[in-house]
C-alpha cells in the first residue's frame, strides 16, 4: 500500500515588494528626516544653501565620518570604542611632531597609523582575551591617549612644519573637481566599507558575531580575531582623521578630537547602527553623519547658543533610538 504524502495547507508568506522594502527600511526614515531638515534650514537660514556653506559642511563632516565608519564596525559586533576621540588627537599631534622634527610625510603618517593600530590591538586584546567589557579598556585608552597628546605638545601648538613642500596640506585643505579632498576620501572609504560589509564573507561574519556571538562561535567563526580586527580598524581610521585634520589646520594641539567620541557614536546611532550589535549599514552611517553636521551647522546659522547644541544633539539621539525601536515593534508584526 502506497504512503500518502501529507498536504501542507500553510500558505506561503507573501514576499515584500521592492516598494515595501524601501518604505520599511531604516535608511528611508533617516533620509526623509535629512530632507526635511535641509528644506527647513534653507527657508529659515538662507545662507545654509549657499555653495560655500555646503562645501564647508562637506569638509567638516568628513573628519567625523571617517571615524564613524570604524566605530560602526565595532558596534556591529556588539562593542563600542570610547577612545576614538583621543586617538584622533594623539594621531594629530604625533604626526605633526614627527614632521616638525624633519621626518617625511609618508614615514610620519605610517608610524602614526602604526601607533593607532597598537592602541586598537590593546583594546581588542582586553576585550577578547581578558574578557573585559568594551567600555573599560577603551575608556582607559581614551585617558592614556589624551595624556600622551598633552605630553607631546606640552600644552602648546605644533606648527611651522612644511613637509615635502605644501603638498601635504592639500590632503585636508585642497579640492578636487570642486569637492573637498577630505569628503572624497570619506566617500571612497564609505564605498569600500559598504562592499566589505555586504559583499564579503568577513562582513557577514561581523554581523553574525553581533547578532548572536554564541551561535557564531558554534559555527566555527574565530570571534576573537573578528573583534580584534574591528578595534584595530576603528583606531586606524581615527588616526586617518587626525592626520587629515592636521593637514587642513596646518597645526596640531592636544585637544584635537576632544569629545568627538560622543559625536561619532551619535552619528552611528542616528544612522541606525544598533548599540546591541548585529545591525547597521554604511548608507545609514553616512546619512547619520550628514544629519549631525547639518544639525550643528543649522543651529549655528540660526544663532542658537553653543551651550544648547549638545541638548539638541542628545535629543536627536534619543529620538532616533526611540523611532528605531518603534519601527521594530510595529513593522515586524506585519
Amino acid at each position: 500500500m502506497s504512503k500518502v504524502t501529507p498536504v501542507n495547507n500553510e500558505q506561503p508568506k507573501p514576499r515584500k515588494g521592492f516598494a515595501s522594502q524601501i518604505m520599511h527600511s531604516r535608511e528611508t526614515g533617516i533620509v526623509g528626516a535629512l530632507a526635511i531638515m535641509i528644506v527647513l534650514l534653507s527657508i529659515f537660514a538662507p545662507d545654509f544653501a549657499s555653495k560655500g556653506n555646503l562645501l564647508n559642511d562637506a569638509r567638516n563632516l568628513s573628519f567625523i565620518g571617517i571615524v564613524v565608519l570604524g566605530q560602526a564596525a565595532v558596534m556591529i559586533t556588539g562593542g563600542i570604542d570610547l577612545s576614538v576621540g583621543s586617538v584622533w588627537g594623539l594621531a594629530a599631534v604625533a604626526s605633526a611632531a614627527m614632521m616638525q622634527s624633519g621626518m617625511g610625510v609618508v614615514p610620519a603618517c605610517a608610524l602614526t597609523l602604526l601607533i593607532c593600530a597598537a592602541v586598537g590591538f590593546f583594546n581588542g586584546f582586553c576585550v577578547t582575551k581578558l574578557r573585559m567589557l568594551p567600555f573599560v579598556p577603551t575608556l582607559a585608552t581614551m585617558s592614556i591617549a589624551r595624556a600622551l597628546a598633552l605630553i607631546i605638545t606640552r600644552g602648546k601648538a605644533i606648527d611651522g612644519f612644511r613637509p615635502d613642500g605644501d603638498a601635504f596640506f592639500s590632503l585636508g585643505g585642497g579640492d578636487f573637481l570642486d569637492l573637498p579632498v577630505p569628503f572624497i576620501i570619506f566617500v571612497v572609504l564609505a564605498i569600500i566599507s559598504a562592499i566589505v560589509l555586504k559583499r564579503t564573507v568577513y562582513g557577514r561574519q561581523l554581523y553574525a558575531v553581533g547578532g548572536n556571538e554564541r551561535a557564531a562561535m558554534l559555527t566555527g567563526l574565530n570571534v576573537d580575531r573578528l573583534k580584534m580586527s574591528v578595534y584595530i580598524m576603528s583606531s586606524v581610521l581615527a588616526g586617518v582623521a587626525g592626520i587629515i585634520e592636521v593637514s587642513y589646520l596646518s597645526s596640531a594641539i592636544s585637544n584635537q578630537g576632544l569629545g568627538k567620541e560622543l559625536s561619532v557614536i551619535a552619528a552611528a546611532v542616528i544612522g541606525g547602527t544598533a548599540l546591541s550589535g548585529g545591525e547597521g549599514t554604511v548608507i545609514g552611517v553616512f546619512v547619520g553623519t550628514v544629519i549631525l553636521e547639518v544639525l550643528r551647522n543649522g543651529l549655528v546659522l540660526l544663532g542658537t547658543d553653543a551651550y544648547w547644541q549638545g541638548v539638541f544633539v542628545g535629543s536627536v539621539i534619543v529620538l532616533a533610538v526611540f523611532i528605531d525601536q518603534l519601527r521594530k515593534g510595529v513593522w515586524r508584526r506585519r
